[in-house]
């Protein structure tokens, strides 16, 4: 009889100690899953970072754009009909503009700049998007320049627009407008949203996709 109350005494530890690992394991694991399965609807902003050249000379050139008083950030409340103005837009510029590099067109390797010759390369869409927005009256908080590393590694611009449902992401590389943590990019520094002229360094919590070097 002592023999079988043993017995039953270590099969229940035994039990017990399975279960705890068991229970243990699903405390750390549950949180991570939950963690990678929630969409990232916001862009990790950092500190203070020096503004593309690309800016300043644009500043210089149109001083009149970037006089302005800080503002309130502000997000978009992104109904139906804002979503469909905003890529009534994006396709409207992909559509009239035609890619040309600064190189081609100006003789210099970075000019930031409106499109009017129906020419420009990526922060020209940019430029031309925003100002469009804006003219419709979208708030200037909510729509940032953007600079990031594209899927080949390479240098590129995007327009960010800040909405109450995650930020979304305007392109001349894609018609569809997509949320930021789909487009495949690795984001560097973008404008702040109380003052375009302030830019911001940006933080990204995904692994760093591998980039081919042929």
């Amino acid at each position: 009889m002592h023999a079988d109350i043993s017995t039953g005494s270590s099969a229940r530890a035994r039990f017990a100690a399975i279960a705890f690992v068991a229970i243990a394991a699903a405390c750390i694991a549950t949180p991570a899953a939950a963690q990678s399965s929630e969409p990232l609807l916001y862009i990790s902003v950092g500190e203070t970072s020096r503004p593309p050249i690309g800016w300043v000379q644009f500043c210089q050139d149109r001083p009149w754009e970037c006089r302005v008083e800080a503002t309130e950030a502000r997000d978009v409340d992104l109904t139906n009909d804002a979503y469909r103005e905003l890529a009534r837009v994006n396709r409207h510029v992909n559509e009239r503009i035609r890619p040309m590099t600064d190189l081609e067109q100006y003789g210099m390797v970075e000019k930031w700049t409106y499109p009017e010759s129906g020419y420009g390369d990526c922060e020209d869409y940019v430029l031309l998007k925003r100002r469009i927005l804006m003219q419709l009256g979208w708030p200037r908080s909510a729509l940032l320049v953007t600079v990031v590393r594209d899927k080949k590694g390479d240098g590129h611009s995007v327009l960010t627009v800040r909405t109450n449902r995650g930020e979304l992401v305007l392109d001349n590389q894609v018609d569809e407008i997509l949320p930021w943590a789909e487009t495949g990019y690795r984001y560097t520094k973008r404008q702040s949203q109380h003052d375009p002229n302030l830019w911001v360094s940006l933080g990204d919590p995904r692994p760093t996709p591998f980039v081919s070097a042929r």
